[in-house]
């Protein structure tokens, strides 16, 4: 088969690489059907996450099993499925709390911008759809696998609920999600934080009901005058640099909280936050726990995450694919076998 694979910042090829196997009984194979670019593959690819030797890389996929171990009961060989960004066993006592992504036994995959996939603990990982989908379902089906899902962590852990005021920072795949999750979620007043027209447009059909495009204390400033000078009651984080963190918590009110869900390369004012009691929670998204509700809402045609997709290209062009994102020509690549 052929897959993505990163040899140093920059520097992604399409190559050949061995087809997968089963190696345990709980393994199966998938033939992928999409797979996409990462913003956190960019911290790779930019070089500010080491890159010691080549890696296959991509984390994010849907597609049709192809084979299963022994001990696999819940999907077969046929079955169109999506799989969150972290396995899981989702039997483990974390996986039964919901902390999937803190699987006791947790694992990995071995690079899924891939023409197949080995898939880990495929019973806790795999979702399954109720039947083969329509093409124009697969990208908000992709997009379950990671943004969808970490945009819906961002607000489930800053406590996103009916009547709240919330505030997003960063205009990404996950920010724009989490536009998504915080409406579906109930908020009243939900602000994106964003300076590029495509992006605000998305942010808007994903139902937020005011952009604003200043940063730093501007933005800030600008957050207060819209939720009645005291700030958002939650601001989720979807960026990871410490100006977005610094952003995240200039605009939380006292008492309020940020959930953050940007992969950390920057520092939270710990001290200011303690004394204006606001809470901070986040991490990696708890998949498999969000999975089965996002695929309902998804294959209900009640949510759209899918429109996070701005370019689509064959596997074979996936270095075009990172540059696109990297320089900001595209907000999240797919890319088909």
């Amino acid at each position: 088969m052929y897959g993505a694979v990163l040899h140093a910042p920059r520097d992604v090829r399409f190559e050949e690489r061995s087809d997968p196997t089963i190696v345990e009984p709980s393994d199966a194979v998938v033939r992928t059907v999409a797979a996409c670019v990462c913003g956190s593959d960019l911290w790779r690819y930019r070089g500010i996450t080491p890159v010691p030797k080549p890696m296959p890389i991509g984390h994010e996929f849907c597609g049709v099993v192809t084979a299963i171990g022994d001990g696999v009961t819940t999907v077969k060989p046929g079955d169109f499925v999506v799989g969150g960004f972290n396995p899981s066993d989702n039997t483990c006592p974390l996986c039964r709390k919901g902390a999937t992504a803190n699987c006791q036994h947790g694992s990995h995959y071995d690079g899924a911008q891939a023409e197949q996939i080995r898939i880990p603990m495929a019973d806790g990982t795999l979702i399954a759809t109720p039947e083969s989908p329509p093409d124009d379902l697969i990208p908000s089906l992709l997009a379950l696998s990671d943004v969808m899902c970490t945009g819906w962590h961002a607000a489930v852990s800053a406590g996103v609920g009916p009547g709240t005021s919330v505030a997003v920072v960063g205009d990404g795949a996950v920010g724009l999600c989490a536009v998504l999750a915080a409406r579906q979620l109930g908020a009243q007043t939900v602000i994106a934080m964003s300076r590029h027209e495509a992006r605000q447009k998305i942010a808007n059909e994903f139902g937020a009901t005011h952009i604003v495009p200043e940063r730093d204390d501007e933005g800030i400033a600008k957050i207060k005058d819209l939720t009645g000078g005291i700030g958002a009651d939650c601001v989720l984080e979807c960026v990871g640099t410490e100006g977005a963190r610094l952003q995240a918590a200039g605009s939380v009110r006292d008492g309020g909280n940020i959930g953050l869900v940007g992969v950390p390369h920057g520092d939270l004012p710990i001290d200011q936050l303690f004394w204006r009691n606001v809470g901070i929670k986040g991490g990696p998204a708890n998949c498999r726990a969000y999975l089965p509700h996002l695929m309902d809402l998804t294959w209900s045609r009640k949510i759209h995450p899918g429109l996070v997709f701005d370019l689509d290209l064959p596997l074979s062009d996936i270095a075009e694919a990172f540059a696109a994102m990297d320089e900001r020509r595209a907000i999240k690549s797919l890319v088909t076998p």
